[in-house]
């Protein structure tokens, strides 16, 4: 169970294990005709994910499972935190956002953060998937995996939930607020 030098002990495993069961257990509307008994065999199955997973809850994403893949039989888990993961706001959209920045750069960016937590950025396809689930960033709003026509011109694009409606917006990639931050997906 590790990724780079990072592993999870046997007690972070069991109560990361707890708490996604938990969470499963409390919100089955996410994940309806689905058995936590078979999302966690194939956890064990692939050890190399909770880390993953522990990064993801770490960073205040609070995973769950959405949904499940009939074709691989993998089990799809988003961010489910109520607003944006806190621990992953106040970031550019990519490197070459942040790099482009003159002055006050924020201190990462959301492409680099969620390759280096193992995760891919939301499309705006599911975002608005995760948003027939619940009502998620009606304060906050996250950046969403931006498609390279958009990107080539300097833009990126993000997303909230406000007056009962999903918005998806642009800014310059190289834009950062303290209420924007971004939300993942991991397939195990």
């Amino acid at each position: 169970m590790t990724k780079g030098n990072a592993a999870l002990s046997s007690d972070q495993r069991e109560e990361l294990l707890r708490t996604l069961s938990a969470r499963f257990e409390k919100n089955m509307s996410r994940h309806t005709g689905l058995e936590w008994a078979r999302v966690q065999a194939r956890l064990d199955a692939h050890p190399e994910k909770l880390w993953v997973l522990d990064s993801m809850e770490a960073t205040g994403g609070e995973p769950d499972v959405v949904g499940m893949d009939a074709k691989t039989g993998e089990y799809i888990f988003y961010d489910c935190a109520a607003e944006s993961p806190a621990g992953r706001r106040s970031v550019c959209y990519d490197r070459a956002g942040l790099e482009s920045r003159k002055e006050h750069r924020p201190e990462n960016n959301a492409v680099d953060m969620a390759a280096d937590l193992g995760i891919e950025l939301l499309t705006e396809e599911q975002y608005r998937n995760l948003q027939k689930l619940g009502k998620f960033d009606a304060k906050t709003s996250s950046w969403l995996k931006t498609p390279p026509e958009i990107r080539k011109l300097g833009g990126a694009i993000f997303a909230d939930f406000r007056f009962g409606t999903v918005f998806v917006y642009h800014n310059g990639a190289q834009s950062y607020y303290g209420g924007r931050g971004f939300r993942g997906s991991l397939r195990v």
